[in-house]
């Protein structure tokens, strides 16, 4: 994951870190702080899948653009690119977007993606090849898996952002879009308790606590 984003021009002054616990100080410890984003992995189950549906049935499709969006969006139109839309969720908002280098890919691709509706982003990351060149490269490094676009893919990835308005975004490209989850203060970080309790615990939750999950945090670089 972070060869990925720093091949796409994130700064080498942050990377993933793998997450053990959310409960143990002691483990939670391990991860570097300030965390800017949360990128959970899970088994997609029916308790998810009827949640999903229940939630986004009564919103309206997202059609935000341009520089007064709090969180870029992004669709995700390409099948199992789910862990591609995780990394990019976590990369191109809050405070991470400022850490990436101006005449990166990255930098680009937020520079052009920003004025689309998302379905024009949609279609910008369909053909983007230094999106595809950073996924290849990285999963023959085995860094990332990249399944076949048909394969049957069971895990999913949603990223967990604090906006520099203070507020915790749930960011899915299977959404209808942008999820508010609620407001942060100031000193909290994406791993602070407050926002754990609006994000990832809330969500796990939800699955009566069993779920297998994995969880890594967008944090400062400890190279």
């Amino acid at each position: 994951m972070t060869s990925l984003v720093h091949k796409l021009g994130l700064s080498p002054t942050l990377a993933f870190h793998d997450v053990y616990s959310l409960d143990d100080p002691s483990l939670l410890a391990f991860v570097p702080r300030p965390v800017y984003a949360l990128l959970l992995v899970f088994p997609v189950t029916s308790t998810y899948e009827d949640a999903r549906r229940a939630e986004d049935e009564p919103l309206p499709e997202y059609t935000g653009s341009g520089e007064g969006e709090e969180v870029i969006w992004l669709r995700q139109t390409i099948r199992n690119a789910c862990g591609m839309m995780g990394l990019l969720h976590s990369v191109c908002n809050g405070a991470a977007r400022d850490m990436v280098g101006p005449e990166s890919d990255l930098a680009k691709l937020i520079h052009d993606a920003l004025p689309l509706d998302p379905a024009s982003r949609a279609k910008l990351l369909e053909t983007s090849p230094a999106i595809a060149r950073a996924h290849a490269a990285a999963a023959a490094q085995g860094d990332t898996a990249a399944p076949n676009a048909e394969a049957i893919v069971d895990l999913h990835f949603v990223a967990f952002v604090k906006s520099a308005r203070n507020s915790l975004w749930e960011l899915d490209g299977r959404r209808k879009g942008p999820l508010n989850r609620g407001q942060l203060s100031d000193a909290d970080d994406a791993l602070a308790e407050d926002a754990l309790d609006l994000g990832v615990r809330r969500f796990l939750k939800r699955e009566g606590g069993d779920m297998r999950f994995s969880l890594v945090a967008l944090a400062p670089s400890m190279d």
